[in-house]
């Protein structure tokens, strides 16, 4: 059983890590598949070709679906950031209905685990165990955790001073433009700042001495 009791109107850190920390993102597709579910599993709207939808993802930088709105007016949950990493991910999500995220959650893992099967001819799980679930109790709480989160692209050599363009993060979406919409609702964290440049100082400033001190008490190093 789970130990954090999920509440709507409330804000989770929910992450997860790879069975013995191995590398499940290993190509572009892996990761717009996996953008895509977090993005659009939002409702309960199916998707049944994924794939195609995908492939056009890759080729024209665009989910070509136009049932956006269809989601917005359905969902369950708000996805607030997201950084997917080549072994892990983290998102904060925001439950709307009674068991939102625990749908959402098993939605997206469940899909991304058949089709990493399906792709490379692997059984049984991928994922270290069912995924783990943070309340969020303040406003304080929400800015550390999304620093943390949006400099985790630090960890890839490339990235380590150019995370801001890390593609697989929403760090972009929060001090450039949002390339998701309303599919991504940053303004709960973005509306503590003056502007966006002010919040790309904090997560520049943000060490990860700072991180852990703000964040530990909590359980989320």
């Amino acid at each position: 059983m789970r130990k954090v009791r999920i509440s709507p109107g409330k804000y989770y850190h929910l992450f997860n890590r790879a069975v013995n920390k191995q590398v499940i993102f290993h190509d572009t597709s892996d990761y717009v598949r996996f953008l895509f579910l977090i993005l659009y599993f939002q409702s309960p709207i199916i998707f049944p070709q994924i794939g195609r939808l995908v492939k056009n993802y890759v080729k024209r930088l665009v989910f070509d679906t136009l049932d956006e709105d269809k989601i917005i007016k359905r969902r369950t949950v708000e996805l607030v950031s997201f950084c997917i990493m080549p072994n892990h991910f983290h998102l904060i999500v925001k439950e709307l209905g009674d068991g939102g995220i625990s749908e959402y959650m098993h939605r997206v893992m469940t899909a991304y685990a058949k089709y990493y099967g399906t792709k490379y001819n692997k059984s049984g799980h991928i994922f270290q165990g069912t995924y783990q679930a943070v309340h969020l109790t303040s406003d304080r709480q929400l800015l550390y955790l999304s620093a943390y989160i949006h400099r985790n692209p630090r960890e890839i050599s490339k990235y380590r001073d150019e995370y801001d363009n890390y593609k697989w993060s929403s760090y972009s979406d929060f001090i450039k433009e949002n390339r998701w919409g309303d599919l991504l609702l940053p303004q709960v964290i973005l509306g503590q700042f003056k502007n966006k440049n002010k919040y790309k100082e904090f997560v520049d400033t943000s060490t990860a001495k700072l991180l852990g001190e703000e964040l530990e008490h909590i359980h989320i190093l």
